[in-house]
Order: structure tokens, then sequence, then C-alpha cells
């Protein structure tokens, strides 16, 4: 498959001013998670607020669908041997022992390198040697399938004991895995984290729960897709499990809304929405790109973080609330400071 680069919405471009890039969590500013500041869009009208403020702006009989995929130690040193250290990003377990990978040069700036090539071996710790076999998918020059020599389950073991979270340069020093997780986090397999559910915190979801607010959960293992290059998104293991299916159906009929929290896990429900709208169980992968021209069957609102000028997930939002009440969102978060990536602000993008 041919990776063809995002037209649309990668055309909607702003300059994001360098003192909006969170570079630690807001607990590192003195917030808790829910005091982030959140941005609600009711079809197209504005507010400011506080996260923390977000269940008086659901009602009873909403689902609230969020991703139980944990966030793994993904990124870990090698070495290659004509070209030296080299940082190995793992992005998706293919379940044969071969995985996705990104090679990256070390340091705060690093870049994917294009000096690697099928049969490059990567000499990783504990002896691990991982070697690149091809592009994934065919036609990528960022991705690799890598097979990874060692016994069963070696991939997991290197992560749990050398790896640490993926960072980019925005984020100034290492911080520990648990910054990188959701409380929804329960299996794992993320490269990088489901952020739009970072601020979520217990007592909130006591809170959604009593108002009548159902939250249910799917399943989408993120990768390393770097939309920031205006490409697709890459295909992701998911899974929309039964009981998700027949609640979001049900409280659908009944007039309630589908609040999705964060790209992935509208990526996953609309992969299983019906042209009719209905919700179907299902597991597999994903390689779905939602567009105003691929408006969402399911979900009728929201919860987001803010994402870099060019970036593919801003065709997913446009499926959502459209072209407009996105320009307007990002008009409104860029002239009141908000901040982005995956320690910033959230917003709340609702169409109904």
């Amino acid at each position: 498959m041919t990776r063809a680069r995002v037209a649309s919405a990668a055309e909607f471009r702003f300059v994001l001013p360098q003192r909006l890039e969170a570079s630690g969590p807001p607990e590192s500013r003195g917030l808790p998670r829910d005091s982030v500041r959140l941005l609600v869009s009711d079809r197209g009208r504005v507010e400011h607020t506080r996260f923390h403020e977000l269940p008086r702006f659901l009602q009873p009989g909403d689902v609230v669908v969020v991703n139980a995929s944990s966030t793994l130690a993904a990124a870990v040193d090698g070495t290659v041997g004509t070209l030296g250290p080299v940082v190995v990003h793992f992005s998706t377990d293919l379940e044969d022992g071969d995985w996705v990978v990104e090679v990256r040069a070390p340091g705060p700036v690093s870049v994917a390198l294009d000096a690697v090539a099928a049969g490059t071996r990567i000499i990783l710790p504990r002896g691990v040697v991982a070697t690149l076999v091809e592009p994934w998918p065919l036609g990528s020059t960022r991705l690799w399938r890598a097979s990874i020599d060692g016994v069963a389950d070696v991939a997991a073991e290197l992560l749990a004991t050398s790896g640490r979270p993926i960072t980019y340069a925005y984020v100034h020093e290492r911080w520990p895995l648990s910054s990188y997780q959701t409380i929804f986090g329960r299996t794992g397999g993320s490269a990088e984290m489901a952020s739009a559910a970072r601020p979520f915190t217990h007592p909130m979801v006591t809170d959604l729960v009593t108002s009548g607010v159902v939250v249910a959960p799917i399943l989408l293992h993120t990768g390393v897709s770097s939309p920031e290059q205006g490409e697709p998104p890459i295909p992701e293991r998911y899974e929309v499990p039964e009981q998700t299916a027949r609640l979001v159906n049900d409280r659908r009929a009944a007039g309630g809304r589908v609040i999705a929290v964060g790209t992935t896990v509208t990526r996953a429900l609309e992969t299983q929405a019906a042209s009719d709208g209905m919700s179907l169980a299902g597991a597999g992968w994903t390689d779905l790109v939602l567009s105003a021209a691929r408006p969402t069957r399911v979900v009728d609102g929201l919860i987001t973080g803010w994402h870099a000028p060019g970036a593919s997930h801003l065709m997913l939002l446009e499926s959502v609330v459209g072209e407009a009440a996105v320009r307007r969102a990002y008009d409104e978060a860029l002239a009141h400071g908000y901040l982005w990536h995956e320690f910033g602000d959230s917003a709340l993008l609702l169409r109904r």
C-alpha cells in the first residue's frame, strides 16, 4: 500500500508559538490533571472553562466512550554499526513476533533516519537484535517491519526493562511512564498516550455516572503515526466490544449523544459504524481516514487535545463538527493562550 499525503485540513495552517507548547505535565505547572483548560464548542458557540467542569456540558443519557489501551515504554536506545547510536520507537506489535518500528537519531531534536534499509541490524540492550525487514506499510519511508531475535515475548520484556516513554523536542525533560497513562488504560499496547483522556480523574467519572452519563470502553493501540507530517493515520489494531456497541445504539435511539474521548476512539467507533448509523461490535485493523467528506456516523461530540498545524487529525475534527467550527475553536485557543500537545489543554467539540 502506497502512502498518500493528506490534503484538505493539512492546508489548515497556523503558527503555533513555542510558548504554547506544553513542555511537561500540568502537575509540573502546579495544576491537578483535571484543572487544565477546556474550550467548549457547542454548535459553534464557544465557552472557556476548566476540564473538571466537563460534567455540566454533558446530559443524562449521553455515552462517553474511552480508550482502554495503556501506554508502553516504547523508546529504546540502540546502535547501528555504521551509524552509531540510534533510538528505536516500537510502534506496533504485529503478533507474529515482528514489530513496526521507527529508527530515529538520538538527541533533543530527534528525526527519523532515512539512512537505514532492509537488512539493517540494530543492537539493543540485553543482547537483543532487531533486523529491518521491509517498509511498513509498503511505500513508507519512515516505519519498518522488524524481526526481533530472541525468545518469545522478548520485545515486551525489553520495553519493560530498558524502555522509556516516547517524547519529542517540546518536552524538555524525562517524565515517568505514569505521567503518560490515563485512568482508563487496562491493556498495554499504545506507543503513545491516548492523551485526550489524561485530564479525567476518578471523582469526575463518578460525577458523570451519578448524573446519568454512561462510560464505555473501546480498545485501540496507537502507533507512531507522525500526523504532523501530513500523513494519513497508519493502520492500528482496535476492538469495539459488543456491550459498548449495544450501549451506543440504545442511548442514541433514546436521544443520547455519543462523546468520543480522543481521535483514537472516534476512529475505532467509525470503523465499526454501519451506513445507517448503527454501531457494530468487531475487531481488526483500521486505516480509516475521516474528514468533512466522510463525516462521523456514530460520534456526536469529541473530547480532544490541540493538534499541530497541518496535522491530519484536523480532518477528523472536521468530520465531527465541520470546518468552520474547527477553525473558530483553533482561533479562540490561540488567542486565549491554550497549551498544545499531550500535556496541554483540552477541547469539547459538540455538533448536537
